[in-house]
């Protein structure tokens, strides 16, 4: 257990908070955080899954059985959850962002910083691939529950269309074939694409802890219980036995549970605040997940560690 706190959750903190108060000491800006983040997800992340799966071994970085377990156990907690919601939580208008926050987990992130400090670059291909699938039915979840439950309008097509335009799932779409087929990248391609792919974690960790915000939660505690117990406790344990039960061991298992046990998304607040939800709770959310997260993570893998699955 030391050493993934040391070598996995250590770097990951440090590099959330020193983004937390670098942006209060004022020597990060809303202007440096917005562009970073866009870098990232446009430029920086893409060229890291990319490369990942591109230089990987098909047979082993592409496992269909992980990502269909992933997206129907995904499926079904979102289902359950929903159902929960809607009789529990109120009022009304909060019951889509809590299910949001309540299993929306920030894979591109701090889940693949997990997985590459924890497993390096074979793990990091295999998440890479598990991400994309589960991405997609994320966002398509999520635009969902918020349009079911607010007035804010997207039309299918507008959807269909962010999907197959959103960075992170062409650059996977493109690195399978290569993968899959074995070419080779030329080396100044790869060069330059390693500059880019180890400018991703460190950049979006830092932007991530930048925008965390540490308020009053009282107004909201009951939503906020809801949405932290299960996206730091109920989700990741859904999943990750659901794992261990159709046979998933060491590696895949606890890929699974460390994806899925990251904190709520940051694109959660994004997509509340243009959906017509309520920004502040899905920002407390985010916040409140990312504290509780990180000693759940740590007693997770050193439970699953201890009884030799991982």
């Amino acid at each position: 257990m030391y050493g993934f706190i040391t070598n996995t959750l250590g770097p990951v903190l440090v590099l959330l908070m020193m983004g937390y108060l670098l942006y209060r000491r004022g020597m990060l800006n809303d202007t440096f955080i917005e562009t970073g983040s866009k870098l990232v997800f446009n430029l920086a992340l893409p060229a890291l899954l990319f490369l990942a799966i591109a230089t990987a071994d098909f047979s082993k970085a592409a496992n269909p059985h992980l990502i269909v377990l992933g997206i129907v156990c995904t499926f079904t907690y979102f289902l359950a959850l929903m159902a929960f919601s809607h009789f529990f939580v109120t009022p009304e208008n909060a019951r889509g962002v809590v299910i949001q926050g309540g299993f929306r987990a920030n894979m591109g992130i701090i889940g693949l910083a997990y997985c590459a400090n924890t497993y390096g670059s074979q793990g990091l291909a295999v998440a890479s691939v598990y991400l994309g699938g589960v991405t997609v039915l994320f966002n398509i979840l999520s635009v969902f529950v918020l349009n079911f439950y607010l007035d804010g309008e997207r039309s299918v097509s507008q959807h269909i269309r962010g999907i197959l335009t959103n960075p992170l799932i062409v650059a996977i779409a493109c690195a399978l074939p290569l993968s899959y087929f074995k070419v080779s990248l030329p080396d100044f391609i790869e060069s330059t694409g390693e500059y880019f792919a180890q400018l991703t974690l460190p950049l979006a960790l830092i932007c991530t802890g930048a925008t965390l915000e540490f308020r009053s939660f009282s107004g909201d505690s009951r939503n906020l219980i809801i949405a932290t117990v299960s996206k730091c406790l109920l989700y990741p344990l859904f999943l990750t036995g659901c794992a261990y039960w159709v046979g998933f061991r060491h590696m895949e298992l606890g890929i699974v549970m460390l994806l899925s046990i990251a904190p709520t998304a940051a694109a959660s607040y994004i997509m509340a605040r243009n959906l017509g939800g309520d920004p502040r709770l899905a920002a407390s959310i985010i916040a409140l997940t990312t504290i509780v997260s990180l000693p759940v993570t740590a007693l997770a893998f050193s439970a699953l560690a201890s009884a030799n699955l991982l």
